[in-house]
């Protein structure tokens, strides 16, 4: 693993035997999953596959995420999630499916003692108001994808500097450096000073690049582009 001086890795993903592997890794401080990531990895059974995700990782953070449209049902969904064990964080995300703020069920839950992790952040707007709902909670987490603003031409640097302002500011909320796109992205949530980056697990196997002499990662390169040219059957 990286030496990091601040960000804590999580664990992103839905397949459980990597999650399995993980789990045996300290370094890994936590854990996130999503319905999308779940329907990739052919998930059907929200309920047994959480709790045998649960069972495995002992007593590590995991953020599972409610799919409800209407804001009670996000309640509804929000405490059966939450009743599965201590150390899950229910997923709400910024804004429902019409657009409109979920800042009063991130408010509603936080009063009623639930972990809250508010997805889907991408501006400093939403930032501001989530932090401000989570005003009281005993732990929670604000997820601004900086992976998705950097996918629209955007620098995600200063919207995280402006997040993490914000987030820090209120006791017991960490601030989340979700859908990064390179590994290049956890030096840099490392020295802004982000609590937490999550890493699918193709991301968290170049871990073991970092400080690698770029002499001897050149060379390897070339090596491989010979190696893979002959195991063509290449020929000019």
């Amino acid at each position: 693993m990286a030496n990091l001086k601040h960000v804590e890795i999580y664990a992103d993903g839905a397949d459980f035997e990597n999650i399995v592997l993980l789990s045996a890794i300290p370094e890994i401080s936590g854990f996130t999953t999503n319905p999308t990531l779940m329907h990739h990895s052919g998930v059907s059974d929200y309920e047994a596959f959480a709790r045998k995700v649960i069972q495995n990782i002992g007593t590590r953070p995991i953020s599972f995420e409610i799919f409800a449209e209407d804001h009670i049902g996000m309640i509804r969904q929000a405490h059966h999630i939450s009743s599965w064990a201590p150390n899950v964080f229910v997923k709400v995300p910024v804004i429902d499916t019409w657009g409109q703020s979920t800042s009063p069920v991130v408010k509603h839950l936080t009063a009623e003692g639930i972990q809250v992790n508010v997805t889907a952040v991408m501006t400093v707007s939403q930032v501001e108001q989530a932090t401000a709902a989570l005003e009281g909670t005993r732990g929670a987490v604000v997820s601004v994808f900086a992976g998705r603003i950097a996918d629209t031409g955007r620098d995600p640097i200063p919207i995280m500097a402006s997040a993490l302002d914000v987030t820090s500011a209120q006791r017991n909320v960490s601030l989340l450096w979700a859908s990064p796109r390179e590994i290049l992205n956890v030096r840099q949530a490392d020295d802004l000073g982000v609590d937490i980056i999550t890493l699918s697990y193709e991301m968290l196997s170049k871990l073991s690049l970092f400080e690698k002499p770029l002499e001897q990662y050149s060379l390897e390169t070339v090596r491989m582009f010979h190696r893979d040219a002959q195991a063509a059957g290449l020929t000019l």
